[in-house]
């Protein structure tokens, strides 16, 4: 079984100290030297530095304060003395109370938008940036280096360089610059736990590597051994980051404008991933309800940006052009009231901070105002001629326009005449300043959203320009009752992708390559100890049949061969001729070697291949290649070796997946060879 989630008193840095502006580099040779992508300095004194060393302190405090608690109630559970509970509970009351406050301070930092936001001039309305999940140190030293000693049976301290190598890759991605290169080391590490779980997570026993995270939200911490909640939180940290370049692009023109939906709709698509190969999430913000608000809400934000780009771009009055973003802004709206839908949900509704819940109730009312303000332009701006029959095009747009068409007046009638289409173009003006008065109305309820002032100006200004337009339109002697306006038809011209995460763009070489290739020195197989074979060559040669590369295999012996006699045997592989290692040489190499041995003969390393497997019935072994979506698509993008085990990641516990793999069935083939039937790529020497 796995640990439940535990509480931790100690905190770590967070990638909110990060810089903007490193470097992206990747090595130039085809040789295995190592990342080259650093972190940034934990302790630059930034604005995102500044707000999560706050963070975590309030993350240590609570950590205390539940241990605190945890312990009270185990205490009052366990006496039976009244005096004793009272004082118990009142200590409990105490500590609940402090709990409460540091989870509301701690709230409102995680609600902090504007230190995400762009600092370009421009008056646009903040969008809602994701933290990145906190991590704690992990020392994979004595851990590795005792599986290295007791399943691959070498020198473990030949691998210093490759244990220190892999502890600075996470200890940098700890600390992602908020660019591409920060992307590209989390992109680097998740690739490389695929190598991690297939060289030191075998499926019959943990390797004791505890991870901690915390809650992107809360701060609430959870532990776990198995490498998939690793690999989750890693692209959870993705998505989150993304959202934060999405948060910082300069929005006042359309570069900016597309950037900032790639990255959202790249977020949207790191969030859904996680949501789809991953299960059993020990924290609330991987779990599915969270992923799925997350997945809604990044798709808003892209139809939000699409909104702005049209408004950019339509410089005109024209009366499509007008229905079109009323139509547009519509959309956004609707989306933006989905998102509401599922911050309420029950799970959600007492997770997601009240500050997000707010922003996104006030961006649906906001959009909604626009829709009928640019419904109004369109009306009063805008006539068609009764002498050449209108304009056609207008007309059949207007006809889409509304959700239910009213009956009285037509359509037709309120285009061709001005005093309609005025009267009209008021109803919709009265719906939008209703609309903004209730986005500045739920605006001046939530403490955060009063302290930003750019999102303040936005609704003010928009407000103000509906409420000028209603008084132009307005009359003294305008004394019919206002009609009320029809409900707008929301419709985009750009539906939002989401754009799942490409994790062959940044190209990993595996640390501990050195152990040999995947195919046979991983952690599901196990073998005998190296055995060295001195051979000496006859007048019949040596006597055996090789096959394969990296490593190769004796596909067979000749009985009563030198090879035989020396102790060789159908099924081992050659790691090493005279002391030169030879697990990655190729069929080729390996011949040379032993065609190049003099009188003394050759010293042959070799292993015999195991399975620990083999108990595993036929039915579960081919169940086991259908359900392991997540690893299946981590070994055609790493270019696994054919054969080689994969083993579950779908689940956090992995004690729930345990099937065998493809390497059962392969090493089988190789115990079954025939020496009399020799294969093309098979040569006897």
């Amino acid at each position: 079984m796995e640990e439940p989630a535990t509480r931790q008193s100690e905190m770590s840095l967070s990638d909110a100290a990060s810089d903007d502006d490193l470097p992206s580099t990747l090595p130039t040779d085809g040789s295995h030297s190592g990342s080259i992508r650093k972190g940034c300095d934990p302790f630059a004194q930034t604005q995102r530095s500044k707000l999560q060393h706050r963070r975590a302190r309030i993350n240590q405090q609570i950590n205390k304060e539940m241990r605190m608690r945890a312990g009270a109630e185990n205490l009052f559970r366990a006496t039976s003395n009244n005096k004793v509970k009272e004082t118990v509970a009142l200590e409990l009351s105490f500590v609940n109370s402090n709990l409460q406050l540091l989870k509301e301070e701690l709230e409102e930092l995680n609600s902090n938008m504007e230190v995400y936001q762009t600092d370009s001039e421009a008056i646009n309305v903040p969008m809602i940036p994701l933290g990145l999940k906190e991590t704690k140190e992990v020392d994979f030293s004595l851990s590795v280096q005792d599986f290295i000693c007791e399943h691959y049976g070498e020198d473990s301290s030949l691998y210093d360089k490759e244990i220190k190598e892999l502890m600075e890759l996470r200890q940098a991605m700890r600390t992602p610059s908020r660019n591409q290169a920060g992307l590209e080391l989390l992109m680097e590490y998740y690739n490389q736990l695929y190598y991690l779980d297939q060289r030191f997570f075998p499926l019959h026993r943990n390797l004791g590597v505890h991870f901690h995270w915390y809650d992107s939200l809360t701060g609430v911490p959870s532990c776990q051994r198995t490498l998939a909640f690793e690999k989750g939180s890693v692209l959870f940290n993705i998505g989150a980051l993304y959202t934060q370049i999405g948060a910082r692009q300069d929005r006042s023109a359309t570069a900016g404008i597309d950037k900032a939906i790639d990255a959202f709709q790249r977020a949207a698509g790191a969030f859904n991933y996680l949501k789809e190969n991953f299960s059993n999430a020990p924290s609330l913000d991987m779990s599915c309800p969270s992923l799925c608000m997350l997945v809604r809400l990044m798709v808003a934000q892209v139809q939000e940006c699409v909104f702005e780009r049209l408004t950019l771009t339509t410089q005109d009055a024209h009366f499509t052009s007008q229905l079109r973003l009323a139509q547009e802004a519509a959309r956004v709206s609707d989306v933006y009231l989905l998102v509401q839908q599922t911050m309420t949900q029950p799970l959600m509704k007492d997770y997601v901070p009240f500050s997000w819940a707010s922003m996104v109730q006030v961006k649906s009312e906001h959009f909604r105002a626009l829709s009928h303000y640019h419904a109004a332009v369109a009306l009063c701006e805008h006539t068609l001629s009764t002498e050449d029959g209108g304009d056609e095009e207008a007309e059949k747009a207007f006809l889409q326009f509304y959700v239910s068409v009213p009956a009285e007046p037509t359509l037709i009638q309120v285009l061709q005449d001005p005093e309609k289409s005025r009267k009209l173009g008021k109803a919709h003006l009265r719906r939008a300043v209703i609309r903004h008065e209730e986005a500045m109305r739920v605006h001046s309820l939530c403490k955060i959203l009063r302290k930003m002032d750019i999102l303040q100006d936005v609704l003010s200004l928009t407000h103000k320009r509906s409420l000028d337009k209603y008084s132009e339109l307005d009359r003294e002697d305008d004394f019919d009752e206002t009609a009320e306006a029809p409900e707008i038809q929301s419709q985009t011209h750009q539906k939002p992708d989401i754009t799942p995460p490409n994790f062959s763009t940044v190209q990993v070489s595996d640390i501990f390559q050195r152990l040999g290739p995947l195919s046979v020195f991983c952690a599901r197989a196990r073998w005998g100890p190296v055995r060295v074979i001195s051979l000496q060559r006859g007048e019949g040669g040596l006597g055996l049949t090789l096959r394969g590369d990296s490593p190769v295999l004796v596909a067979g012996v000749v009985p009563g061969g030198c090879a035989a006699e020396a102790g060789l045997r159908e099924g081992d592989y050659i790691v090493a001729v005279d002391g030169e290692d030879c697990k990655w040489s190729k069929h080729g190499e390996v011949v040379h070697m032993l065609k190049s041995c003099t009188d003394r003969g050759v010293e042959l390393s070799v292993i015999t291949l195991h399975s620990h497997d083999t108990q595993v019935d036929k039915k579960t072994i081919m169940l086991s290649h259908g359900s392991d979506k997540e690893n299946s698509r981590q070994q055609r993008l790493l270019g696994a070796a054919k054969g080689q085990s994969s083993a579950s990641l779908l689940n956090w516990n992995r004690k729930k997946k345990r099937e065998g793999s493809g390497l059962t069935r392969r090493l089988g083939s190789t115990f079954s060879l025939s020496f009399g039937s020799l294969r093309d790529t098979e040569a006897m020497y």
